[in-house]
């Protein structure tokens, strides 16, 4: 009868698991950076996890033939991104996009930089409301030290500003 009892809490437990949509998905691909700040990979747009990329300024990399033109956020990603990216996707949006972690210059050894992250502490990001501790860190410092765009006026989407 034990037997029995272990067996049918073991069938339970497995198809509870089975029955939950977990985004295990992952993309590795060569990437190309969107003029808001998403990626392509793999013909998905993907957008960074945790974060929301404010509007900024249209800018001009001149040393490159022919300039390369676009917001500040997105000429930060192509120059961080110098090869492949791998994206764990975390949810797919109602439009069909998908939002994920995304990490540039990964390996076998390293798990490679955090896109987020990397866009966090540059300034040129801000870290949504349930985002990760870390991203609010790396927010914070960017904004004492008047990094990205906490030196120039931005909207906040999800912040009212006549409360």
């Amino acid at each position: 009868m034990k037997h029995y009892k272990v067996n049918f809490s073991l069938v339970t437990i497995i198809l509870l698991l089975s029955s939950m949509h977990v985004f295990a998905e992952s993309l590795s691909s060569y990437a190309f950076v969107n003029d808001d700040g998403t990626l392509s990979i793999k013909n998905k747009t993907i957008h960074l996890y945790g974060i929301h990329i404010p509007a900024t300024s249209i800018n001009c990399r001149t040393s490159q033939q022919p300039p390369v033109c676009g917001e500040r956020a997105a000429l930060a990603l192509e120059f961080k991104i110098q090869s492949f990216v791998r994206c764990e996707v975390m949810s797919e949006n109602p439009d069909g996009s998908l939002t994920g972690r995304c990490f540039a210059n990964y390996s076998n050894f390293d798990e490679g930089e955090d896109l987020s992250a990397y866009l966090l502490e540059r300034g040129w990001a801000i870290a949504l409301p349930d985002a990760p501790f870390e991203y609010h860190a790396l927010e914070r410092i960017a904004q004492s030290r008047g990094m990205g765009v906490w030196g120039i006026a931005i909207d906040r989407p999800y912040i009212n500003p006549f409360r």
